[in-house]
């Protein structure tokens, strides 16, 4: 540790990471943040010099000159500065950057990373700083020139061609081509016929239960079309059945391995329903530090972008020590877990877990804002579970015969709960193939047909991608590292190339032509592969195999004369999407168009005709008023100008032509489960997460009133529906209304996010 007359600098990212650090390290260290990178290329040009060998032009950031001016100040009047940002490629490059911009002396500045932000850790790192990696620095140089050079010479083309304000990149436009590829695929699908049968039996207590056609002469078989079916059941009825076999095992299930990045972003979206952006921001937040009661700022997990499984021996030993105490030995595997990385990986860090085992998600809810418990709850008990005992099934197994043909019946229950004692809540939401139970059998025993349950099927096309399938999937084709996945998800969707319906990630008229436009003009940029192979070159230059300059210098190769013929192509003319609301005005098919507030419907004989209506989605159920089809329809409040979205029926809406036919209109969300009482068309609370669905329906006996649905109760005035009525709008002094205001103004950003 330093000496108590020097004084260091500790120069890290974020004002929360400073505010953990700076109480484990005391007051010989002054810690304060660099609020991300304060050198970069320029913004308003591509700031490489491609005729001098690619040589890039860094500059301070415009409107971070007091930061820098500060962090000046205090690195001349410290010892050591120690440059304390992300462990990754992009933080050892702001590192780079600050030592240049503060004009450090290689003795004078030491690079420290902290894989977690515990007491532990950042002062083990401390006392063993090392040297800049410029290998890291060259491959994030290296990519952020490669991509400076794709956006920079490639977009303005874009928006001569085809629309302003596009963009291409290396990453974005591949993940634009996967979502437009799957959806062509879909699209292009024929489904197969096939039949499933199933034969109603019963032992011979008279216990039913069931059992699935498997084939015929020992070989497995599935019907094709209704005749096969059909001609396998009359063949049957005429047959007795009889248990040919009846085999009992022990199934183990083992844990899924501790979070890499891309696993925690899909767990997130599917269990939590978070965005992967969301997910990382709350990340983030985790692993800087909260503050906990009793303990003060306290780092929670360990850093959130990594490609690795290897957790350290410490952290395992911690693991065996909690199972051990709260679940028993039993629970414990004789060897420790080791998971294996991929060999793609880079493997720099350790999979994501919990800095703290011992902080149980529970022991700190109350220190935690809801996402935050979520997502730490999610991350500890996957964590746990990987280090625990497999999961026994007591397994069953049953073959019947029937003359040439066999039928299969199978069950399984818990026998020893293992690893589920921890991760089973997480589970809540999966779908899961469930067996049925069965009744006592044996071998060489009559069973007694009842009859049978044959079944119609239809195969399934590819399912769209999600932002958790897309993830996989990038990261299956090598395409894009830890750190990007989010990003990429975000542009796509920001740019319009792709648009969510639920959680089904569709690809738009836009995405469709500028991935045709970019297969044509620019196909390297747009292959899988080729992607993939300039990810491997990133690796290598951060192995310190390859020179920086050489991946630029071969990629630049005859980009110059793409870049011409795209600049000599035809302008590229993308239709609107044709809705199937019509214009109540000219009667004319409306069609999609992009405003201020995103999408939006609008009358194709414009100017002649200017009616204009929000973006129409129409959701599962039925008007609970007059059985009308329900949409989805998004709104302006009149005083705050923010959006918001509603639900209503398709009468609704009124126009100068025809009045409204039908009032209903509700901020519940429809779902496409009916109510069992009643059958009406059942809704749920609006927002994030699993929300049970209710009956609005008063005259049932299922009907949920609107206090127990989970909203705060509305003012009686329903057009202020982008307002509640704050609590505290009756106090009479100023600063009692100025906190009324701000309710008001938290209240709007609500609805606007729902």
């Amino acid at each position: 540790m330093a000496k108590k007359a020097d004084k260091n600098l500790v120069i890290v990212e974020s004002p929360a990471k400073a505010k953990t650090i700076g109480k484990y390290l005391g007051p010989s260290y002054e810690v304060k943040a660099c609020m991300g990178h304060l050198r970069d290329l320029p913004k308003s040009q591509i700031g490489v010099d491609v005729d001098n060998d690619f040589e890039p032009n860094y500059r301070p950031i415009r409107g971070k000159e007091d930061i820098i001016r500060d962090l000046k100040q205090s690195a001349q009047s410290s010892t050591t500065v120690y440059l304390a940002t992300d462990p990754d490629r992009e933080g050892e490059a702001i590192s780079w950057h600050l030592k240049h911009l503060l004009e450090l002396e290689d003795n004078k500045a030491k690079r420290v990373t902290f894989n977690e932000i515990t007491k532990k850790v950042v002062t083990e790192s401390i006392e063993k700083p090392r040297e800049i990696d410029q290998n890291l620095v060259d491959a994030q140089q290296a990519r952020r020139i490669l991509d400076r050079i794709v956006g920079y010479q490639i977009s303005p083309i874009m928006w001569r061609k085809i629309r302003r304000g596009l963009s291409a990149g290396r990453v974005q436009s591949v993940a634009t081509r996967m979502v437009d590829d799957r959806d062509a695929e879909i699209e292009a699908f024929v489904p197969q016929e096939y039949w499933t049968l199933d034969a109603l039996l019963k032992n011979a207590d008279g216990a039913p239960f069931k059992a699935h056609y498997y084939g015929k002469n020992g070989k497995k078989y599935e019907p094709g079309t209704e005749k096969e079916v059909q001609a396998i059941m009359d063949e049957l009825r005429s047959l007795p059945f009889t248990v040919k076999s009846v085999k009992r095992s022990d199934k183990h299930r083992s844990p899924s391995p501790p979070f890499t990045t891309s696993t925690m972003q899909q767990e997130a979206s599917r269990k939590l329903n978070m965005t992967p952006r969301r997910t990382m921001a709350i990340a983030q937040q985790l692993y800087e530090g909260v503050d906990i009661s009793g303990e003060g700022t306290v780092g929670l997990i360990t850093y959130m972008r990594t490609d690795s499984l290897r957790i350290s021996d410490e952290a395992q030993r911690d693991a065996r020590s909690f199972i051990e105490r709260r679940y028993g030995k039993d629970y414990y595997p004789v060897k420790a877990r080791q998971y294996k990385t991929k060999a793609s990986a880079q493997d720099a860090h350790e999979a994501i877990r919990p800095s703290n085992v011992n902080l149980t998600p529970e022991e700190i809810r109350g220190d935690l804002t809801p996402e935050q418990y979520r997502l730490y709850r999610l991350i500890w008990s996957r964590f746990l579970a990987s280090q625990m005992e497999n999961a026994i099934y007591d397994s069953v197994g049953v073959e019947i015969e029937a003359g040439k043909h066999s039928f299969r019946a199978s069950a399984s229950k818990l026998k020893f709960s293992g690893y589920t004692a921890v991760y089973e809540e997480s589970r809540d939401e999966e779908k899961e193939e469930k067996d049925l139970p069965l009744p006592p059998l044996n071998e060489g025993e009559c069973v007694t047909s009842e009859g049978f349950e044959p079944g119609q099927h239809f195969t399934q096309p590819p399912a769209h991608y999600t932002d958790a399938t897309l993830i996989r999937a990038m990261e299956e084709q090598g395409i894009g590292r830890p750190s990007t996945y989010a990003p990429t998800v975000s542009t796509i969707l920001d740019r319009s190339y792709v648009k969510k319906e639920g959680k089904s990630l569709l690809i738009t008229p836009l995405g469709h032509a500028v991935t045709g436009w970019m297969e044509q003009y620019f196909e390297d940029i747009a292959d899988l592969k080729f992607t993939a192979l300039m990810e491997k070159k990133l690796d290598d230059v951060e192995e310190g195999d390859v020179a920086w300059k050489s991946v630029i210098r071969d990629f630049y190769g005859d980009f110059e004369s793409r870049l011409e013929n795209a600049g000599n192509s035809e302008y590229v003319n993308i239709p609107p999407t044709v809705s199937e609301e019509v214009c109540p005005v000219c009667g004319k098919n409306l069609v999609e168009r992009d405003g201020r507030f995103g999408q939006f419907l609008a009358c194709p004989g414009y100017p002649d005709c200017s009616f204009t209506m929000p973006l129409v989605i129409q959701m599962p159920g039925r008007c609970p008023v007059c059985g009308g089809r329900l949409m989805k329809r998004t709104g302006v409040g009149k005083d705050s100008g923010k959006q918001y979205t509603y639900y209503c029926c398709e009468h609704n809406t009124a126009t100068k032509a025809q009045p409204a036919t039908c009032e209903f209109r509700t901020w519940d969300v429809p779902v496409k489960d009916d109510c069992p009482q009643c059958g009406h068309t059942m809704f749920k609370k609006s927002g994030k997460g699993y929300k049970r669905p209710y009956c609005i329906n008063e005259a049932c006996a299922n009907f949920l009133p609107e206090e127990k649905r989970g909203y705060v109760k509305k003012a009686a005035d329903t057009k202020k529906d982008e307002k509640t009525s704050p609590k505290k709008s009756t106090k009479k002094t100023a600063a009692k209304k100025t906190a009324a205001k701000k309710t008001t103004k938290k209240t709007s950003k609500k609805a606007e996010k729902e």
